[in-house]
């Protein structure tokens, strides 16, 4: 309920990844060299601690090196584990601006007769607004890549994501290797994935809306491919023992409860294949769902499923509905394997583990102790934490037959024992950030408002919040925060919430408690808000998911009473100036019109007009300190700044394209706060600095950290000069510091 893939991923359409050709390894993970304007002064980026919260859709442990194992999410790229730290490694900081696309990971394949052989299957979206999907192969465990791009698209953030791996190295040959996609059919390359070429002999018909391949997986020399596209009745399980003749699989399950393959894994001491089914993809829409063996042998089909769905739990009498998601066997003992159920919300999901090949089952989740304590979120608000949700990636360590660990929509937990589990997950970030502040004075250097999580109170960046999310209410989703520049102890917030859509704090941010009422829009569409200097006033803005917009409200008496406000431009985001309270602006984005308000936002008037306009992209901010001093960031169309309260606007010459800008302490000696932006000077869309009020800038990352489409928030601290905060979209909040 915290992750639905409409509430935690802003789609980025018309953001259309630019295709590259495929590179040469260099070092740090590139798979080619940017174009390079000016060398980068030297930072240092680290993330600001959360812990994981974003949906971790694969983990693959490898079978002949003790230690080694991958992860894959859905927007936020791949991370190998480094056993000797005890933390994951993220392996795709360097995808840029242009290649946002790619960050979601599709698919990974390890090669077990060569440990250092790493491939990834990239693409986000399989949308035609996005672009194509692309290969990345490493002969060193990620450090280095090669990249080929293709000619199909892949969806890494779409339904069918928690699926098995659709990217397999052939047990026969190392060079060869194999690609289900999930409109265009099984591609296949002969040459350690440089190439690819369409499967002819493939059974199954592509659909240009279905799900196409679901898994791919080995058991002994023969190949097994899942299908999602079936109705139930006709196959959905292929093989091929020679490379070149597909079949279906003879007496393979049908009916509603085995309609799509999740995923497969295969018991090689016992020569069987198990096979997770639901009624859908998932990870939503699951209803059904059975677990079923295949003795390869022999052919022999057997059900195994724990528990079947249906029937009622609960007091209340909810349908126990769900799904199959996960499957893992013990590599060490024959007989023993674990499944996942999935998308089950009455009587929450489980892990399943038996020792007898399926004939019995053993629940964990009621022997499970769960130790949230360096992930407090994990609480969502509750006194104690879930099992998990969307658990459909899960692995068995080769080398421990009780480390297993299992993803859910928001961490990765792990257990040595079988009864405690704790998310296993430093260094893995995955939150879509929508929102930063930095308060000029109090304990917490940094707010932040996000994607599934809401506000944050950072205390420490270098640790998650021992707070967890803000309360009273819990939010899933961030839309607007606020602080009062004039009195920094006062902040609202807005969001999607069970129990109210907005919230205020006397404290900075540290504790919270609902407005008193909220305007009825509020519940179906609450939007961006803004707080005057004093903190007297507060505008609200209202934009349903849909992109619908609704006029503004405003209240006077910290959210007791709303009144509409006719004249604010519907959708916009409001900004407050941070010198005078009575006065507040909205950028209206379908005009590119400023507006303005000078009676504490009753009334608002057209100023500049004729500015660029188009979409929502659009960001208007104030200068810190100073009344009237408003800069936009115009995205391809530059940077412009008024001084004037938004009379005039005039086009900054040093910038040739400006997504996002924030403000943070200025350089010693300087009278005007230092700058940071998300733009381009001449042809790199990177991270800047200006110390002269944008005469000119400093890029502030390199190559190596770029994280995919930033153009969210931006903004650096009032306290110390050279740090900056960045928004990303699917690897969290990186701070970035001078190295001195």
């Amino acid at each position: 309920m915290y992750a639905s893939p409409l509430s935690r991923r802003a789609v980025l359409a018309g953001a259309a990844a630019t295709a590259a050709v495929a590179g040469v390894p260099l070092p740090g993970g590139r798979a080619e060299a940017a174009e390079s304007e000016a060398a980068p002064a030297a930072y240092r980026w680290r993330n600001v601690v959360i812990g994981g919260t974003g949906f971790i859709t694969g983990v693959l442990f490898h079978p002949s090196v003790r230690g080694l194992a991958y992860a894959r999410t859905d927007i936020g790229g791949a991370y190998r584990w480094d056993d000797r730290t005890d933390r994951w490694v993220p392996l795709l900081d360097h995808i840029g601006w242009d290649d946002w696309n790619l960050l979601g990971v599709e698919a990974m394949a390890i090669d077990p007769a060569h440990p250092d052989r790493l491939y990834l299957a990239l693409g986000t979206y399989a949308q035609p607004w996005a672009g194509n999907g692309a290969v990345l192969r490493s002969e060193d465990r990620g450090a280095t890549w090669r990249r080929t791009d293709l000619t199909v698209k892949l969806g890494a953030n779409e339904d069918g994501r928690g699926t098995g791996e659709r990217l397999l190295v052939d047990p026969r040959d190392s060079d060869t290797l194999w690609l289900g996609t999930r409109h265009d059919g099984l591609l296949k390359s002969s040459d350690r994935g440089a190439t690819w070429t369409p499967v002819s002999g493939f059974p199954a018909v592509p659909s240009a809306t279905g799900q196409g391949v679901t898994l791919l997986v080995a058991a002994g020399r023969a190949v097994y491919a899942g299908w999602g596209d079936g109705d139930g009745a006709s196959a959905n399980l292929f093989r091929t023992s020679d490379g070149a003749t597909w079949e279906a699989v003879p007496g393979q399950p049908s009916g509603t409860a085995a309609r799509v393959p999740i995923r497969a894994a295969y018991d090689r001491h016992a020569r069987e294949l198990y096979v997770t089914y639901a009624d859908a993809p998932g990870p939503n829409g699951q209803s059904d769902g059975s677990v079923h063996k295949l003795r390869t042998s022999s052919g022999t089909w057997t059900e195994v499923t724990p528990v079947r769905p249906g029937g009622t739990t609960g007091g209340g009498g909810s349908a126990d509905t769900f799904g199959y998601g996960g499957v893992a066997v013990d590599a060490r003992r024959p007989g023993t394997v674990v499944v996942s159920t999935n998308n089950r919300w009455a009587a929450v999901d489980t892990l399943y583990r038996s020792t007898d090949g399926g004939r019995t089952w053993r629940s964990l989740k009621e022997s499970a102790v769960l130790d949230v304590s360096e992930t407090p979120y994990l609480r969502w608000g509750e006194d104690e934490p879930k099992f998990g949700w969307w658990i459909q990636a899960l692995a068995l360590d080769p080398y421990h037959s009780r480390h297993i660990v299992y993803g859910t929509g928001a961490t990765l937990y792990g257990t040595r024992d079988l009864r405690h589990w704790a998310p296993q997950i430093r260094g893995l970030e995955e939150t879509s950030v929508r929102q930063l502040i930095s308060p000029p004075a109090g304990k917490a250097h940094l707010i932040s408002g996000c994607g599934d999580i809401g506000v944050l109170y950072h205390d420490r960046l270098t640790a998650s919040p021992p707070r967890g999310m803000a309360t009273d209410p819990v939010f899933g989703t961030a839309t607007g925060l606020a602080q009062a520049a004039r009195r920094p102890a006062y902040v609202v917030r807005t969001g999607w919430g069970d129990h109210g859509n907005g919230a205020y704090s006397h404290d900075g941010g540290r504790t919270w408690a609902p407005f008193a009422a909220q305007p009825g829009i509020a519940k179906d569409a609450p939007g961006p808000i803004a707080t005057g200097a004093d903190g007297s006033v507060l505008l609200w803005s209202f934009v349903h998911w849909d992109g619908t917009r609704h006029p503004a409200h405003r209240s006077a008496d910290n959210g007791a009473t709303w009144s509409e406000v006719p004249t604010f431009p519907k959708g916009a985001t409001p900004v407050a100036d941070p010198a005078d309270p009575a006065l507040f602006y909205a950028y209206d984005t379908d005009t590119g019109t400023l507006f303005a308000s000078a009676d504490g936002g009753r009334t608002f008037a057209a100023r500049a007009s004729g500015l660029p306009s188009g979409d929502s992209q659009f960001k208007l901010v104030a200068a810190p300190g100073r009344s009237g001093d408003l800069w936009l960031s115009a995205k391809g169309d530059g940077l412009y700044r008024s001084t004037d309260g938004g009379g005039t606007f005039t086009r900054v010459e040093s910038c040739r394209a400006s997504h996002t800008l924030g403000f943070g302490k200025a350089a010693d000696g300087a009278d005007y706060p230092a700058i940071y932006q998300v733009g381009s000077t001449e042809a790199i869309t990177a991270v800047y600095r200006s110390d002269d009020e944008a005469r000119t800038w400093v890029r502030v990352n390199d190559d190596d950290h770029q994280w995919g489409w930033t153009g969210e928030a931006i903004t650096g601290d009032p306290r110390v000069y050279g740090r900056v905060y960045l928004a990303t979209n699917g690897r969290g909040i990186q701070y970035g510091e001078p190295v001195r």
